[in-house]
């Protein structure tokens, strides 16, 4: 349940939950602690699913008579993890005021691994360490504890997976540059899939982080009242850590993780799925990557549509999307902005190809600051094998361009969100161009409600995009928002106001950066 703040507005659960767990986090780097916190929440979901149905195996009534509570084949048959009884909460409760409370973590995620081949390698064992205090360790475990607050334990797992989420989320943000590194904002996972509608088949993302694009895709089929067996997923990740963190972000929401590979190479030299042909890509790969060992792969069969230059993996992503998408396949991805115009190393020679193939359906340019890890200009990217295949209206030699530059808000200094509002603007826009709807007996089929807006959208042609040299910035092609009678002077200032003080905040923390890392440097004696 929700408490009530000062101004009589209820604060929800798990803004509640961060703050308690922010206070107990004390001189441990977020980078360390989001492990400590991040385990015990899925410790608590495995737990509570296992009592869940020990209790039904227990009472041995109906499909459960004569089952044995303690058969860890019970719990294989129902897709629930096998927990021994010194890894289970209740256990874990009862010692959390004990100074080895953290030794007793460290074997509990032990014995989970042991008991479940899918989970070993993945938990986290950092409990015992000096730096984690045990007094606050086990209030950790008693606030945790109670996150169900009295809800029936069949609805734990959606509440502990909204709250695992959001941690993840709170943590990205507590980081802030290495935050990225494993976390994609939440709004632009949002736009990506509604953009998509992923409702059935195989989704794919080989740089899949914490797996944010296979969550929102099951949560995109769950709202749309689809069936969640209907997709599944596939992914590979290169940082081992942020693997872990998949593994269990998936786990708690129940998908099924055992395509999601790790390897230490990455995708491009070691493809984790090479024969796989997904109908959905969504990704969020690395920006402006220079060390991907491009050296080593220059004749690959990937290289389709052109062999990317050694110093930029972008347009090494795209053409690895691409070999993995379905004759029918959709891809969505974020790319730095620089991709929609670069030349150098060939890529502009890489860039027309695709055009010219037809592949290009959609490119939307997105407001600065929506990423933790960088303030480099990004791009989505929407590409089709097949612009004509009947499921959509045939958008063959034409491109969407969207130019969403001035949506979003700020939600600190730094860090801008895109609203529903925002998402259901460009989703929409898109949909309402790629679209089949009938005709109404004065509107043709085709197009449904969609018309360029100046400034905002233009639909475009490909030749229009070649006289153009196959630059893809969407400013080039939507031209200027036509001027308001009723343009709002304060609100533009406060805008302005907000964005230089958040400029002027970077400088000030640049500024005391370089000023630290001088005070590092030894000087040699005069």
């Amino acid at each position: 349940m929700a408490k009530k703040k000062g101004n009589g507005t209820e604060e929800p659960l798990e803004k509640q939950l961060w703050k308690s767990a922010d206070k107990l986090r004390k001189n441990i780097d977020a980078a360390e602690y989001k492990h400590v916190v991040l385990g015990l929440i899925f410790l608590k979901y495995i737990s509570d699913a296992f009592e869940e149905l020990y209790d039904k195996l227990k009472a041995g009534e109906g499909e459960y008579a004569g089952a044995d509570p303690e058969d860890k084949d019970e719990y294989k048959a129902e897709n629930v993890f096998f927990v021994p009884e010194k890894a289970r909460w209740s256990y874990l409760l009862s010692q959390a005021k004990q100074p080895t409370i953290g030794k007793s973590v460290d074997e509990a995620m032990d014995f989970i691994e042991k008991e479940n081949v899918s989970l070993k390698g993945v938990l986290p064992k950092v409990y015992a360490r000096q730096n984690l205090d045990p007094t606050s360790l086990g209030e950790l475990i008693d606030m945790i504890g109670n996150i169900a607050l009295g809800d029936a334990k069949a609805r734990s797992a959606d509440i502990l997976g909204h709250v695992f989420e959001y941690f993840l989320g709170e943590f990205a943000l507590a980081e802030g540059k290495k935050g990225g590194q494993f976390y994609t904002p939440r709004s632009v996972v949002e736009l990506l899939v509604e953009m998509l509608e992923p409702y059935k088949g195989r989704v794919f993302d080989p740089c899949c982080g914490s797996g944010g694009m296979f969550v929102q895709s099951e949560e995109f089929v769950t709202s749309h009242q689809g069936k969640i067996n209907d997709i599944s997923i596939y992914g590979q990740e290169s940082n081992q850590t942020t693997w872990r963190l998949a593994k269990m972000n998936l786990a708690i929401r129940g998908i099924d993780s055992s395509q999601v590979k790790w390897n230490n190479e990455g995708s491009f030299l070691n493809d984790a799925h090479k024969d796989l042909k997904a109908d959905y890509i969504i990704a969020n790969p690395p920006f402006n990557v220079s060390d991907w060992s491009g050296d080593l792969l220059r004749t690959d069969g990937r290289w389709k549509y052109g062999t990317p230059p050694t110093g930029n993996a972008n347009y090494a992503w795209i053409q690895h999307f691409m070999y993995h998408l379905a004759p029918n396949g959709q891809a969505g991805f974020v790319l730095a902005k620089g991709a929609l115009t670069s030349k150098s190393g060939g890529e502009g020679d890489i860039r027309k190809e695709l055009v010219e193939a037809d592949l290009i359906d959609c490119i939307v340019n997105l407001p600065a600051k929506l990423f933790l890890n960088t303030q480099i200009p990004a791009s989505l990217w929407f590409m089709s094998r097949n612009r004509s295949n009947g499921k959509f209206r045939n958008r063959t030699g034409e491109i969407l361009f969207i130019d969403a530059r001035n949506l979003g808000h700020l939600i600190n200094r730094r860090t801008k969100v895109l609203s529903e509002e925002d998402i259901q603007t460009i989703t929409n826009t898109y949909h309402n161009w790629r679209n089949k709807f009938p005709s109404d007996g004065g509107v043709p089929e085709g197009r449904g409600g969609y018309e360029d807006i100046k400034g905002f959208c233009a639909s475009v042609t490909k030749v229009r995009v070649a006289e153009l040299d196959y630059v893809l910035t969407p400013g080039r092609y939507v031209g200027l928002a036509e001027e308001e009678d009723d343009f709002d002077f304060a609100e533009r200032f406060r805008s302005l106001k907000a964005e230089f003080e958040a400029q002027l905040q970077e400088e000030a923390e640049l500024n005391e950066r370089i000023q630290e890392n001088l005070a590092k440097i030894k000087l040699p004696n005069a």
